[in-house]
């Protein structure tokens, strides 16, 4: 008696629905000499799948065959962010993966590529606006995949750029209280800010809090910082990397946001602070089972002795700010602070871009914008005594 023949299409289960697919082969790789094997999915019946199999079947054995090509704006974007990856940071993938996860693919994805129209381009941009801050860099980000589709030869034009950016309501009924909240302290509320992190039982928070206010760090900056960075005797900071988040969560070492580095004076007070902070690191880790006399030590880490997570300040100042009701700013509103106190106390532009190390002045610029008129001539040596702490 002949065995039944078993059929290579088997059934699958995606989103709830039952779906056919079958492995396939298609031949020998011109190029490489392989044989060239996929898989074909998604059909809705055993016997739309079988005729499909049949028919590349005959193909291949004609060698009339010609591989599938990708379909979907997500089946372009897998191939456009492959390449992508190679050409930025892991910080900057992620972030952008990230984009693609929440706001992009979820209303795009299935479209295929060929039929995305302006029409169909203009409805998610607009929506987008109606829920989006940055919905622009939405747009942009989105527009990517399809000028890689141009690259390759999928589409001849993109249907995004003939969209009509609309107004952002979103950031006007909402954020316009936002936009009027200023991200940093006066000379004043800073000084109660310092004051209040002084009664708290967190010096570690006091310390990195006041390197920020009195440096103008960014975060990163100050959490990538290592002992060796630090002149005790010139009072001198050297910042030359940053920590960042990458893949899984994972924090790594990168360089400056500008790519440069920088070496900036500090006060007195400030390197006193440190220096007391590097005693009681020193005392404290011990406990823990940690050495902390080794050179490229970090100024700040957690309870295992490794990079501290950013958001850990996030959850440090809300409840300073919250406890003692203070003024709400973000830790970078402390850059912010810095910025606009060195201008108060006299510094020039081109002083605070060298020590903020902006590489555009327009960022500079911007903040000086928001800053009080009462600036006069001066030069960095006055911020501290300036601040009188």
């Amino acid at each position: 008696m002949a065995k039944k023949k078993v059929s290579p299409v088997k059934s699958y289960i995606k989103k709830g629905e039952k779906l056919y697919r079958f492995p396939v082969y298609l031949g020998i790789d011109p190029l490489t000499g392989i044989q060239k094997r996929s898989t074909r999915r998604g059909f809705k019946t055993i016997r739309e799948a079988e005729l499909e199999l049949a028919r590349i079947k005959l193909a291949v054995a004609n060698g009339t065959y010609q591989q599938v090509r990708a379909e979907t704006y997500q089946e372009i974007y897998d191939l456009w962010v492959k390449q992508y990856e190679k050409t930025v940071e892991e910080s900057t993938y992620v972030k952008t993966t990230g984009l693609f996860k929440n706001h992009i693919l979820p209303v795009m994805g299935a479209y295929k590529i060929e039929k995305i129209h302006v029409d169909v381009c203009q409805k998610h941009v607009d929506e987008w606006a109606s829920k989006l801050k940055k919905y622009r860099m939405v747009k942009a980000y989105a527009a990517k995949v399809l000028d890689f589709a141009i690259k390759r030869g999928y589409i001849q034009t993109n249907p995004f750029a003939l969209v009509d950016l609309p107004i952002n309501h979103f950031k006007k009924a909402i954020g316009a209280d936002e936009d009027k909240a200023e991200n940093f302290y006066s000379r004043e509320q800073l000084k109660e800010f310092i004051s209040c992190l002084e009664r708290e039982n967190n010096h570690k928070a006091y310390v990195l809090f006041r390197l920020l206010a009195f440096s103008g760090m960014r975060k990163g900056e100050a959490l990538a910082l290592t002992w060796n960075d630090l002149n005790f005797t010139s009072n001198e900071l050297r910042i030359n990397k940053a920590i960042s988040e990458g893949k899984y969560n994972r924090l790594y070492i990168k360089s400056t946001k500008t790519g440069d580095s920088r070496t900036i004076k500090m006060d007195d007070k400030t390197m006193a602070i440190l220096k007391d902070w590097k005693k009681k690191q020193k005392q404290d880790y011990f406990i823990l089972g940690f050495n902390t006399m080794q050179p490229k030590q970090l100024v700040f880490s957690n309870e295992k002795n490794e990079f501290l997570k950013p958001q850990k300040t996030i959850k440090w100042i809300n409840q300073i700010q919250n406890k003692y009701k203070l003024g709400k700013i973000t830790t970078h509103g402390l850059r912010h602070t810095h910025c606009s106190l060195l201008f108060e106390a006299g510094a020039s532009l081109k002083e605070v871009q060298d020590r903020l190390g902006h590489s555009d002045v327009k960022t500079t610029m911007n903040i000086y914008a928001h800053v009080s008129k009462e600036a006069k001539e001066g030069a960095i040596s006055k911020f501290a005594s300036y601040i009188e702490m």
